[in-house]
């Protein structure tokens, strides 16, 4: 089994990466926001899910063990393969998959490609129950974010911009951010930055 890779980005699809490891490419499939936040060239590390076929192995990847475990337990769902349950992974939070479950509210999920009425139904009544500690992870994430955003904010007074701007932009980007992204320093400069550009960039002190 090939539970984590790390190694560099050297090709980008939008829902796949390829990772060098020792020379060797591995093809994995992401979600949505791993493939947005990666960059060729640079380090990455995925844990990873491999799904062994009569004609193909298959790598599924994921930033965290948690959406690892959420992936996992969404094709132990009657009707969900790996391509509906990395779909649902890029539509929603692991913390909206959760209160979801929780509230047995199958909306959510039918707003996921491929997943129709019957399996979004199915996924809350079998994932009852199952999502309990990824929650009790999840609800304190929000703690950890002040830390990351005044990282970022420091970086980006680093490069030039005023600590007015800096910490305005990043309080911006991290609303309408991912959990994932909200949580990763990397992502969350990379983020803030496509959004500031060059043409708002100010002294400091301005």
């Amino acid at each position: 089994m090939i539970s984590s890779l790390r190694g560099t980005a050297v090709h980008l699809d939008s829902d796949a990466i390829v990772i060098d490891v020792g020379g060797v490419g591995f093809h994995v499939a992401v979600t949505s926001q791993v493939a947005r936040t990666a960059r060729l060239g640079e380090t990455i590390l995925l844990h990873t899910y491999l799904i062994v076929r009569e004609d193909a192995l298959a790598l599924f990847g994921f930033e965290t063990r948690d959406e690892l475990s959420v992936f996992t337990q969404l094709l132990s769902v009657s009707g969900v393969g790996p391509k509906a349950a990395l779909g649902t992974l890029s539509t929603l939070t692991i913390g909206q998959i959760a209160d979801a479950v929780d509230a047995d509210d199958d909306a959510p999920f039918r707003r996921v490609s491929g997943i129709g009425p019957k399996t979004a139904k199915l996924i809350v009544v079998q994932l009852a129950g199952k999502l309990d500690v990824v929650r009790s992870r999840v609800s304190t994430g929000p703690s950890a974010v002040p830390d990351v955003t005044a990282q970022v904010a420091q970086a980006l007074m680093g490069l030039g911009w005023s600590e007015r701007i800096a910490a305005e932009a990043v309080a911006d980007v991290a609303a309408a951010a991912s959990e994932a992204d909200r949580a990763s320093v990397p992502a969350l400069l990379r983020l803030t930055l496509s959004v500031l550009g060059p043409a708002r960039k100010e002294p400091i002190g301005g």
